[in-house]
């Protein structure tokens, strides 16, 4: 009976290993995707009153745009703080509610 005993606890333990491969594959993945997504672009102007940052960017290759200066709504407000005209910035833009949106940006290396 106590070899059983050990032999389900050691399978239970490998399991519980196996299961973590995964979830740590998937947060690894997850965080490549997002800085695939990630795109070049220049603040061209921030508007604080409309939540919205106007950029000048490269290709976004997750929306199949091209190259333009257009603006953005921002996920989150504090982003329009953390940025000013004419900083290079990294950022992904994705469809939010309909709307273009900035959910992620940060300054380019």
């Amino acid at each position: 009976m106590k070899h059983l005993q050990k032999v389900i606890f050691a399978v239970s333990i490998g399991f519980s290993f196996a299961a973590v491969g995964p979830i740590a594959y998937a947060q690894e993945a997850s965080a490549s995707v997002n800085q695939a997504a990630m795109s070049e672009g220049e603040i061209k102007k921030v508007d604080k009153d409309a939540g919205k940052l106007t950029i000048k960017h490269g290709e976004l290759k997750n929306l199949g745009m091209p190259g333009m200066t257009m603006a953005f709504k921002v996920q989150d407000p504090a982003m329009l703080d953390k940025v000013k005209q004419g900083d290079k910035v990294r950022f992904v833009a994705d469809k939010v509610g309909g709307a273009l949106t900035v959910t992620s940006i940060e300054a380019a290396k």
